[in-house]
């Protein structure tokens, strides 16, 4: 029997969390989330985190399981959402994947990590010959590695360089030898029948959106709740530190930015990931259905 697996995404603040809490209490669901930043324990208000009461309406899986100083990977976020998708289904309950982090939920649709392992010992050599030797001493051994050229290899950027010699070096295999190998891996899902659906609203009304989430945030403790994360190791997890309403706010702890700035500030930047997201969403994922948030509703989302 086909397992059938069920995909809400969307931009920021659009309006998952309120839909797919009631699309899983209709169709007796549990969610699996595929937010990049729920995952961490702590990181509430910034991240509009469902609630305890929402999670206690709906079983909600892959939220709160790692510390702060914990790294979050996408090897370990496949195993960890294919073993929660596993136990739903067998206990007869539907599958509800709820989030908007574009790696993460490409990996119900296609493979998205490779199966090379970087020894530890390697990938420390790697990053000592980039600092003590700089970019093109990587760049050089790259192309001694790959006769064939690079690629697409974005040969400016640090990580991706880093990251393609790692996996050079841990292989014996040249960059267009993994690509080929990549694109012959199964899907982790593969099997499953996908539905997916994406909520969208216009620009003037997820605008407004954004604007009282954020005014919820800062009035419902944001500050503190960042506060509290950096006195246990919030800026050891740059991923972390990094996101929308964390930093900003880190910034205006740190007299870099006014007090009466930080609203607006927040509100710019999520506006800007919610254009990325768009982007993301109409040039990654495959075929799916768009909905308008404004009007969808529980028997016609999928």
């Amino acid at each position: 029997m086909t397992h059938v697996l069920h995909v809400l995404t969307g931009p920021t603040a659009v309006g998952k969390t309120a839909l797919a809490l009631d699309w899983a209490e209709a169709h007796g669901a549990e969610i699996v989330s595929c937010d990049s930043l729920l995952f961490y324990r702590g990181m509430d208000l910034g991240t509009a985190k469902p609630t305890l009461a929402e999670r206690a309406r709906v079983h909600h899986h892959l939220i709160d399981v790692c510390d702060l100083t914990d790294r979050m990977n996408v090897t370990y976020y496949v195993t960890k959402a294919r073993s929660a998708v596993e136990e739903i289904a067998a206990r007869g309950r539907a599958v509800l994947v709820v989030g908007g982090s574009g790696f993460y939920l490409k990996s119900f649709f296609a493979p998205v990590a490779d199966e090379v392992a970087v020894p530890a010992a390697s990938r420390a050599e790697i990053a000592g010959k980039l600092k003590r030797d700089g970019l093109p001493a990587l760049v050089d051994e790259l192309h001694r590695l790959n006769p064939g050229g690079l690629g697409a290899l974005d040969v400016a950027n640090p990580r991706r360089v880093t990251r393609a010699l790692e996996r050079c070096r841990a292989s014996g295999r040249t960059l267009a030898e993994l690509a080929a190998d990549f694109a012959r891996l199964p899907a982790p899902l593969a099997g499953w029948e996908v539905r997916c659906t994406q909520l969208d609203r216009t620009p003037a009304e997820l605008d407004v959106r954004i604007v009282t989430r954020v005014e919820a945030m800062l009035g419902e403790g944001l500050v503190d709740e960042v506060w509290r994360l950096r006195a246990i190791g919030l800026e050891q997890n740059p991923s972390a530190a990094q996101a929308i309403g964390y930093r900003e706010t880190m910034a205006m702890l740190d007299g870099k930015l006014a007090a009466t700035d930080l609203a607006a500030e927040i509100v710019k930047n999520t506006r800007a990931l919610a254009k990325k997201q768009r982007t993301w969403f109409r040039t990654q994922l495959p075929p799916h259905r768009i909905v308008d948030a404004a009007v969808a509703d529980v028997a016609g989302l999928f």
